[in-house]
């Protein structure tokens, strides 16, 4: 992206922050645009312009988002899986999605790349190509990115955008907050003999490092002549909540009892089974640095050092 101007919505996250180091490395003019409701001002890399604004007000872009912008990364987002206010968090992500590509029309800003998510899928029972379908997601969220997704088509089909959609699996590194690691990265630091587990363990799903998804999106982005397409971001493996488990033990040095509190999924709207199919991703010529307990174990290394609990 050298010698362009790109706008990350959500650019304060965790993802958003790492994709927005990337694009200024690679030469871009980044402007960020969060209200910090999931991320951090001080994740936001130096380089980068940062505007706090709340994207459910249909004005919030009118003055930022212009003609000179190339191309926006729409990564903001209410992201709870389990919310305790799901109509609040369906509207928030619908309002979001459908002001970002109201403000590129009116702007004539002629690129999207739209971050989804594998729970589109709903409880798939094979791993799922692109092409997969019905899509029955079983949580709002999930739901709420099914219905952008519905939005983002449509204003490529009618208003001539150009737009790549990613449907991530679970993404992990530094600065991941509210996920399994640090969950249990927490737990242990409370309690070091023993650590509770919800559901049975056995839950099991792909995970990719933060690094390895980015690349991943960058390749797209690169080869990609389409004017509109979707794509699967994950790995050909999975790794258990147990397995997760054992691992953030091992690198903090800690052997715990654990404590299961039953059942096959953690928490309503949890799918206890996902693995994505990523043949198309792969015909590009990419595939991932880290397979899913790599990936588990790197992340964990980077968030000890993060919070500075590295030996």
């Amino acid at each position: 992206m050298p010698d362009r101007h790109v706008l990350v919505t959500g650019g304060a996250g965790f993802i958003g922050s790492h994709l927005t180091d990337r694009l200024l490395s690679d030469g871009a003019t980044v402007t960020v645009v969060d209200n910090c409701s999931n991320g951090r001002e001080a994740w936001v890399p130096d380089g980068a312009t940062f505007v706090r604004r709340d994207l459910t007000d249909p004005d919030s872009l009118e003055d930022i988002l212009t003609a000179d912008v190339d191309r926006v990364f729409h990564l903001a987002a209410s992201k709870a899986v389990n919310s305790d206010r799901p109509r609040a968090q369906f509207d928030a992500n619908t309002r979001m999605t459908y002001n970002v590509l109201e403000a590129m029309d009116a702007a004539g800003v002629p690129e999207l790349v739209y971050t989804s998510t594998s729970t589109v899928y709903g409880e798939a029972p094979r791993p799922t190509p692109e092409d997969y379908g019905p899509l029955e997601p079983i949580s709002v969220y999930g739901a709420s990115k099914l219905a952008d997704e519905g939005l983002c088509s449509t204003y490529a089909h009618s208003h001539d955008l150009i737009v790549r959609t990613f449907r991530f699996a679970n993404i992990v590194g530094s600065r991941l907050r509210g996920a399994v690691i640090p969950d249990f990265i927490e737990k242990l630091q409370s309690d070091p003999q023993s650590l509770t587990i919800l559901g049975n363990g056995r839950q099991e799903k792909s995970y990719l490092h933060i690094d390895d998804c980015i690349d991943a999106m960058s390749t797209v982005l690169e080869n990609e002549e389409r004017p509109f397409a979707i794509y699967n971001l994950g790995t050909r493996t999975t790794t258990s909540v147990t397995r997760i488990a054992d691992i953030v033990g091992e690198e903090m040095g800690l052997n715990p009892t654990y404590e299961y509190t039953g059942g096959d999924r953690g928490w309503t709207g949890d799918v206890p089974k996902m693995r994505l199919s990523i043949e198309k991703l792969e015909s590009l010529g990419w595939e991932p640095t880290y397979e899913s307990d790599a990936a588990v174990r790197q992340a964990t290394r980077d968030l000890l050092q993060e919070l500075d609990l590295l030996d």
